[in-house]
C-alpha cells in the first residue's frame, strides 16, 4: 500500500497523510466472526482511571483473530484483504476447504484468491504457518508464538517480521523486530513472511480531530501545571523540573527507568537485549 496525501487546502491537510487503502475488498466483515468491544476510557473493574488520556473515539466492534492456526493440512482460500480497526495491520478473511472462515492477520503480498496452509509440510511461502522446527534458517517470519499453543504474540503489528537465526537444543534463536535475540521453543507455530501495511509508520495523523477518533483525549505537560498538580509544575516562565529527572505526576521516574523485574523468569531465554550496546 502506498501512502495517500493531501493539498494543503487547511492548515490540517497541509500535514495530513493516510494510508492508500484502495487495494482492500470493499466489503462488509464476516459477522460470525465479530464480537462487541466495550469501551473502558482507561478505568478497572474499581472505575478508576488507570490508563490516563483515554475516552471517545468511534465505536468498533472487534474481529476475532485466528493466531493459533491449528487447522493442520487443511488448504484455505483467501476471500477478502480488510481493514481492522482494531490493529495496524491488515486482516485476511480465509475461507477453508471443509467451509470453516477465520481472519488472519494479512501478510505482505498475499492476495485475494491465493491459498494458504498451515502444518509442519506447508511450502515456504508467505501465508503458510509452520512450526519453527521446520522453517529454514535466515527466514523471515511474523506472528510468533511464545509458548506451544498459546497462539502468537511476537511480530504482529504492521509492517513487523522476526528472523530465524539458529535453531538448536530444542530452542529456536529469533532476532526480534527491536533488535532482540531470544530463545523461543523449536516447536512453536510462525508464519513465514512480513505483516501488511508496512507503510502504516509513515503516515501522519495531521490533526487533533483524527486523534480523538481514535480515542486519545488530550495531554498536558506537566510542566505548565500548578505545583499541586504536577511535580514538574511552577515556577515563573519556563522553568526547569527542579529534579533530578523527569517524575510521573505522583512522583515515580519516568522517561528511562527500568521496570522490569530483575529476576524475570525468561530472563534466561534472551539472549541479547533490545537496548544492549
Amino acid at each position: 500500500m502506498a501512502i495517500k496525501v493531501f493539498k494543503p487546502t487547511t492548515n490540517a491537510r497541509r500535514n495530513m497523510s493516510v494510508v492508500d487503502y484502495s487495494g482492500l475488498s470493499k466489503v462488509a466483515p464476516e459477522k460470525s466472526l465479530l464480537a462487541p468491544l466495550q469501551k473502558k476510557s482507561g478505568r478497572n473493574s474499581y472505575g478508576r482511571i488507570t490508563v490516563r488520556h483515554r475516552g471517545g473515539g468511534n465505536r468498533r466492534k472487534y474481529r476475532i483473530i485466528d493466531f493459533k492456526r491449528q487447522k493442520f493440512d487443511i488448504p484455505a482460500t483467501v476471500k477478502t484483504i480488510e481493514y481492522d480497526p482494531n490493529r495496524s495491520a491488515f486482516i485476511a478473511l480465509v475461507e477453508y476447504e471443509d467451509g470453516t472462515k477465520s481472519y488472519i492477520v494479512a501478510p505482505e503480498g498475499v492476495k485475494v484468491g491465493d491459498t494458504v496452509v498451515s502444518g509442519a509440510n506447508a511450502d515456504i511461502k508467505a501465508g503458510n504457518a509452520l512450526p519453527l522446527d521446520s522453517i529454514p534458517v535466515g527466514t523471515f517470519v511474523h506472528n510468533v508464538e511464545l509458548y506451544p499453543g498459546r497462539g502468537a504474540q511476537l511480530a504482529r503489528s504492521a509492517g513487523n517480521m522476526a528472523q530465524l537465526m539458529a535453531k538448536e537444543n530444542g530452542l529456536a534463536l529469533l532476532r526480534l523486530p527491536s533488535g532482540e535475540l531470544r530463545n523461543v521453543p523449536i516447536n512453536c507455530m510462525a508464519t513465514v513472511g512480513q505483516v501488511s501495511n508496512g507503510d502504516h509508520s509513515n503516515m501522519k495523523i495531521g490533526k487533533a480531530g483524527r486523534k480523538r477518533n481514535m480515542g486519545w483525549r488530550p495531554t498536558v505537560r506537566g510542566s505548565v501545571m500548578n505545583p499541586n498538580d504536577h511535580p514538574h509544575g511552577g515556577g515563573e516562565g519556563k522553568s526547569p523540573v527542579g529534579r533530578p529527572g523527569p517524575v510521573t505526576p505522583w512522583g515515580k521516574p519516568a522517561l528511562g527507568y527500568k521496570t522490569r523485574k530483575k529476576k524475570k523468569q525468561s530472563d534466561k531465554l534472551i539472549v541479547r537485549r533490545r537496548n544492549a550496546k
